[in-house]
């Protein structure tokens, strides 16, 4: 490509369009690595169905999956790019790139310049992003967003095993005997992996599954033994299942003799270790530790609960250790298993897309490895120590020290611990550069230049998901606008630095060759990562590429690692690490007495920049909030739906009470997903104080502290429009819905005329208003129509507005005034609030049905009402409305 501006020769995706063929492609949510079906239709949308052919999913799709389709939209997708808002184009644009880096590396040397990328670019983009930075620029620092929730598996992986190798595969959590979940909500984060762990439980009777999490998860109602420990002492329980194991002889002293080293002293740790820090009884310690050693075919999950930790990489290795010391790994339904958060988390890895490591899985320290790549790239220079982790470029970044940024299809202004000092050093960067689909992001709002970059349904390439295997990610639909595939976009970078020959791609195949060609010289070096079987595949056979895990050499795709007892390491053993407890780095004060811990909801991703595009995967859970015991809410003088205020020396966030006994006493938890644009108050990292693991560098998201008190809001609203509206409170949580959009508010000042403050909000100045308003009690609603018809509505009341949403909703548009009931009436009705986003499923639905139709089994419920038979999310919550329902008397 050479970067002109040729509008016409990239299609706009409007107008009338032919349907089309249906094509295989690969979800791009979460590591699960789902197949997809997706059919355009004639309107510039797709529809998507699971893919039954793919290994990953065998056809299933969580809700985010299924509701792809309804992502693919333009509205507020970037077709050109901007600088300083201002349309330019591309040969500007590029041209501005290349020669602020090259100036800033001329002033200041190639480590004043940072990328920071993504897990959710195609490995071919993070290839080039990687090559460019790394073997041209000659800087290590490139990091990625990854390094927020998979680094300390990296880390731990790599001390035990040599190399960042997942043994097992996704069959061994079918084939296990006993499945242990560690710091993971599969349920709601891995969804197609829980189903597949649920049909595996439902056919075989003798297996059973521990949950082991602070919180009971929705994925807690799946097991036989919850494990609800002290946050963060996770080396601790498995320190003690590792001294247990030697106790009872349960040691597999043949395979440690041959094939381990560091048992001894690891032992001598473990024994050392008091399992009373985890908080746990004596009885469920021994239960656990009669389960995990009476069952030799079991499968340890690890997730972002053992990640997000600065103690993350020995919790890690903690794990490994008790695999290792029994010789339960790499065979079939045994082994530790890492799930990833992001599509292609694990293929960022592969590519060295973290500042720490070199493409293929080489170490960037090792001046052998240094010497390979820079020979096989033909680079003029190669850094010899690791770059920048996450938190560390920013904060260089804050001291003045990087002067350039690229930022590739990621929102570090949000995701970031600390977020506000995040968002304060990109907005003093001399100049940053964002690769986005939007420029609405918190990100792209502080960037000097943002560009247009294809997304999901218009990317081409593959991605490795969390059991090795590399799968095609097709484009389904023409890109919009001006928008181009990132690698395209660094590499015309990478020429116009000068560096023409080795950016020179026309094809994402050619760049994969490249890639798979390298990796059979890193497996020369005893490296894990091979895929050099493919070094030599056509266009053709790119294109038609069936799912296969690595290694992939000539002798063809092998399955698990180790079960043969052969490691990476320089010895050809695995490693076993001597552990001791430490606590999370904030410990509660008398100023901060909760720990603050953050994580996913159901129906969200990320920053929601494509799932809130969806309107049912808003209305499961609408704005952001705050789980907290009974007994906390209580002493906070708080009930449920109240909002309460959080806050820290970082920051503070407002957020929606929910009381519930999932949570600790003592125990916060919040959700990650919504930003400045669509809940100011809600950004919760801004309170994650920026804590790192020392090994890996990955930060402390489950473990900060804070104070929490009750927001005295005034007055609480509920908003709900036609159109888009930005609204103006001091609390307020905007979202899609199938009408329009809605918004719960809440203000610290009434309002003098509640009437204007409705015109002012939805931009209606001269609509037809209905109002009733009520000072005496706080009550008010108002109800702004055009021609007969209510466009948009707002209530408000001196507490949580009580009404039916999904009426008010459902009836925008076609309503009259009746809608300021804000109920149906009594022929109509009410679903309540959604619980199977798939069906559009409400509650009080489903309750009905469970009263009326005598349901007792989440299989009735499906029967009935079909809730929990598409995507299967939503059955941990069926379950738990059947366990709430009235028991019936005995008759007399």
């Amino acid at each position: 490509m050479d970067g002109a501006d040729l509008p016409h020769s990239v299609p706009r995706r409007s107008g009338p369009m032919a349907a089309g063929a249906t094509v295989c492609t690969t979800c791009p949510y979460c590591g699960v690595g789902c197949g997809v079906l997706a059919t355009p239709d004639t309107a510039g949308g797709l529809t998507v169905k699971g893919d039954p052919n793919h290994p990953a999913n065998l056809g299933r799709l969580c809700s985010k999956g299924s509701a792809l389709g309804e992502t693919v939209d333009l509205d507020g997708r970037l077709l050109q790019p901007k600088l300083h808002g201002k349309d330019v184009g591309w040969n500007d644009a590029l041209d501005l790139v290349a020669r602020k880096f090259q100036d800033a590396i001329d002033r200041y040397g190639p480590d004043s310049v940072a990328f920071y990328v993504s897990g959710q670019l195609l490995t071919e983009d993070y290839y080039v992003a990687n090559k460019l930075m790394k073997g041209f620029i000659g800087s290590a620092n490139i990091d990625t967003n990854s390094r927020l929730c998979m680094a300390s598996t990296v880390a731990g992986h790599k001390r035990a095993f040599g190399t960042d190798t997942v043994p097992g595969v996704y069959e061994d959590l079918e084939q296990c005997d006993l499945l242990v979940l560690v710091g993971s909500n599969l349920a709601w984060c891995h969804p197609v992996l829980y189903q597949r762990v649920a049909a595996a439980k439902a056919e075989n009777p003798n297996m059973r599954v521990i949950t082991v999490d602070p919180r009971r998860t929705a994925t807690s109602d799946l097991s036989d033994l919850h494990l609800a420990l002290q946050p963060g002492t996770d080396v601790a329980l498995f320190n003690y299942l590792l001294a247990e194991i030697a106790e009872r002889g349960a040691v597999d002293q043949a395979f440690v003799d041959q094939n381990v080293e560091g048992f001894d002293d690891a032992l001598q740790s473990a024994m050392a270790n008091n399992p009373a820090i985890t908080g746990l009884s004596a009885a469920d310690l021994k239960a656990f530790a009669d389960m995990w050693i009476g069952t030799e075919r079991v499968v340890t999950v690890f997730s972002q609960g053992v990640n997000q930790s600065s103690s993350g990489s020995d919790k890690v290795n903690a794990i490994l250790n008790c695999h290792l010391a029994t010789g339960r790994i790499g065979r079939e339904g045994m082994g530790p298993f890492s799930v990833t958060g992001q599509p292609n988390a694990m293929g960022g890895r592969e590519v060295g897309g973290l500042a720490n490591m070199l493409a293929c899985h080489l170490d960037i320290e090792n001046a052998e490895h240094r010497h390979v790549v820079q020979n096989f790239w033909n680079a003029p220079r190669m850094p010899e120590k690791a770059g920048l982790k996450a938190v560390d470029m920013f904060r260089a970044m804050s001291d003045g020290k990087i002067k350039a940024l690229w930022v590739m299809c990621t929102n570090p202004a949000v995701s970031l611990p600390e977020a506000d000092a995040v968002a304060n050093a990109i907005r003093d960067c001399d100049f940053v550069v964002v690769s986005d689909l939007t420029d609405q992001t918190d990100t792209a709002k502080l960037a000097d230049l943002v560009l247009p970059a294809t997304g999901w349904g218009e990317k081409d390439g593959t991605v490795t998901n969390s059991d090795r295997t590399i799968s095609r990610q097709r484009a389904v639909l023409p890109a919009p606008g001006l928008a181009r595939h990132d690698w395209a976009i660094i590499a015309d970078v990478g020429r116009r630095m000068g560096y023409t020959e080795a950016f020179d791609y026309e094809t994402g195949a050619e760049i994969f060759r490249e890639y798979a060609a390298l990796s059979g010289l890193a497996a020369d070096m005893g490296r894990d990562f091979d895929i050099s079987g493919l070094r030599d595949i056509s266009d053709a056979e790119y294109n038609g590429m069936k799912p296969q895990r690595w290694p992939v050499t000539s002798n063809g795709p092998t399955g698990r690692m180790f079960g043969d007892g052969k490691f990476f390491t320089p010895s050809g053993k695995g490693r076993m690490l001597p552990l001791t407890h430490r606590a999370p780095q904030s410990q509660p004060t008398a100023e901060l007495p909760f720990r603050l811990n953050t994580g996913r909801v159901r129906d969200q991703w990320h920053t929601m920049t494509r799932t809130g595009k969806s309107a049912r995967l808003t209305q499961h859970i609408a704005e952001p909030f705050a789980e907290l015991h009974p007994m906390d809410a209580q002493r906070l003088g708080v009930s449920d739906a109240d909002l309460i205020q959080l806050s820290n020396p970082n920051g503070e966030a407002i957020l929606r009470v929910l009381i519930t006994d999932r949570a600790q006493p003592g125990s916060i938890f919040a959700p990650i997903h919504w930003t400045g644009q669509n809940a100011p108050t809600g950004r919760i990292d801004r309170l994650v104080t920026a804590h790192v693991d020392p090994v890996s560098g990955q930060p402390e998201s489950k473990a900060s502290v804070t104070a929490a008190e009750r927001f005295d809001a005034t007055w609480y609203g509920f908003a709900a429009s036609s159109n888009e509206f930005t609204p103006n409170a001091s609390y307020w949580a905007l979202g899609r819905s199938n009408s329009g959009y809605r918004a719960e508010l809440a203000g610290l000042q009434i309002k003098d005329d509640w009437e204007d403050y409705a015109r002012e909000l939805f931009g209606m100045p001269n609509a037809e208003a209905v109002v009733f308003d009520d000072p005496t009690k706080g009550i008010a609603r108002v109800a702004l129509m055009e021609e007969g018809r209510v466009q948009a509505v707002l209530f408000v009341a001196p507490e949580p507005v009580a009404l039916s949403r999904t009426h008010v909703i459902s009836e925008l548009g076609k309503a009259g005034p009746e809608l300021l009931a804000g109920r149906p009436g009594a022929d109509q009705p009410d679903p309540g609030a959604t619980v199977c986003a798939c069906l559009n499923v409400g509650i009080n639905t489903i309750l009905n049905a469970i009263t009326e139709q005598g349901l007792t089994s989440v299989a009735q419920i499906g029967e009935a009402l079909g809730a929990g038979t598409s995507c299967g999310s939503c059955r941990p919550e069926l379950a738990q409305l059947l366990a709430k329902r009235p028991v019936p008397e005995a008759a007399e």
